[in-house]
């Protein structure tokens, strides 16, 4: 039995089409095994391979030129363990993130948040003419010597948050929405991680379209394979 969205497997077209469908609309893979009375591990596995098409999707973009663009870096990972605070608490993946105001956001699975690991990411995606706004961390204190000129900052530590565009409202809002989704998982695998995240930067991206037909269009054009 042919499938145009899959190679050398049993599923009609029509139960892959709705896992989908499904996967578009955000549903677990539990509820979607149910709703398309497909194995479940066999939905997981398909959920997984779409993911990793979108991870090599969202790598693939090109970088974010210029504009306006907010720097910030988050931790994931299990609860605060008590009496460990601050940036870097044990236990948890840090994160860099980089949003250019009203269009798409970039993430990056970082060893730590020094300069020695985010300026490269930093000089990847952006030019120097491009306008930067970042808290008052001191890894972004030499953005200026590198070329940023224009580079603003809101200082969290002196409760300024926001002082007309100053600000880095957007990337955290997304750091929010990401934590929000991924805590419905009730735990990641640290290897899937980054597939989980790649998503979430993947659906914020492409909040505007139909993803439905968008993934339907992206997998038929190179079909997934599931062994």
């Amino acid at each position: 039995m042919k499938n145009k969205y899959i190679k050398l497997t049993h599923i009609s077209e029509r139960k892959t089409r709705e896992i989908i469908r499904l996967f578009s609309m955000d549903i677990e893979a539990k509820k979607a095994a149910e709703l398309v009375h497909v194995n479940r591990n066999t939905v997981n596995r398909i959920y997984g391979k779409i993911r990793e098409r979108i991870s090599v999707l969202c790598e693939a973009e090109s970088p974010f030129e210029n504009g306006e663009v907010e720097l910030d870096e988050s931790y994931f990972g299990a609860r605060r363990v008590r009496g460990v605070r601050g940036r870097g608490a044990r236990g948890k993946t840090p994160v860099f993130g980089m949003l250019k105001r009203g269009e798409k956001v970039y993430t990056q699975i970082v060893k730590n948040c020094s300069v020695r690991e985010i300026l490269p990411i930093i000089q990847g995606k952006i030019t120097p003419d491009t306008v930067v706004f970042s808290d008052g961390f001191k890894t972004y204190d030499g953005l200026v010597n590198f070329g940023y000129k224009k580079h603003f900052r809101v200082k969290h530590s002196q409760n300024e948050f926001a002082k007309g565009t100053n600000h880095i409202n957007g990337i955290e809002n997304f750091w929010g929405l990401c934590k929000v989704r991924l805590m419905r998982f009730r735990g990641i695998h640290k290897h899937k991680f980054y597939y989980h995240l790649k998503e979430c930067e993947f659906r914020y991206n492409n909040r505007d379209k139909n993803l439905y037909l968008y993934l339907c269009k992206l997998i038929r054009n190179n079909p997934l394979k599931l062994s």
